[in-house]
């Protein structure tokens, strides 16, 4: 097989559909719009009218609360702190916020970042952070580190 003989399988592609070009195309004069009627115009956007029946979205109860200033954690999981200390990306001795993002373990810092306890801890971290679970405290502690909280002193 050389380049030129190169080509897309029968069926793969097909041509444009040209609308409103003439009865011979078969979607000439109205474009398949129907007669009259607000869809037949441009500019129409009505997802979610049911035609005057209450729209499903309004049928139903309001839930729930969302609460304006709530804080957005960025999270990481001790299994990939313990990876990236093994492929020596991240120093066992220090860490913090400003030293996991600068190893690409997190991207960015939103309001703080919060360990999570997924994952297995060997080495001995010495962590700092805004917020970690208990369960993550005490894996941290088994593995003989110390996982300091920012917000709990």
């Amino acid at each position: 097989m050389k380049l030129h003989e190169l080509r897309d399988n029968e069926g793969a592609t097909q041509r444009k559909k040209r609308i409103g070009r003439g009865p011979g195309s078969g979607k000439g004069k109205m474009g398949g719009r129907g007669i009259k009627g607000q869809k037949s115009r441009s500019g129409v956007a009505i997802n979610g009218y049911e035609g005057g029946q209450m729209p499903l979205y309004q049928r139903l109860p309001k839930r729930g609360f969302n609460k304006p200033n709530r804080k957005e954690y960025a999270v990481v999981n001790l299994g990939l702190i313990q990876k990236f200390v093994e492929a020596g990306k991240l120093e066992a001795g220090s860490i913090n916020e400003d030293t996991l993002v600068s190893s690409g373990l997190v991207r960015r810092k939103l309001d703080g970042i919060r360990v999570l306890a997924k994952g297995d801890v060997t080495a001995a971290l010495t962590i700092e952070v805004t917020g970690a679970s208990k369960a993550a405290v005490e894996a941290v502690e088994k593995a003989g580190g110390a996982l300091k909280v920012a917000g709990a002193e």
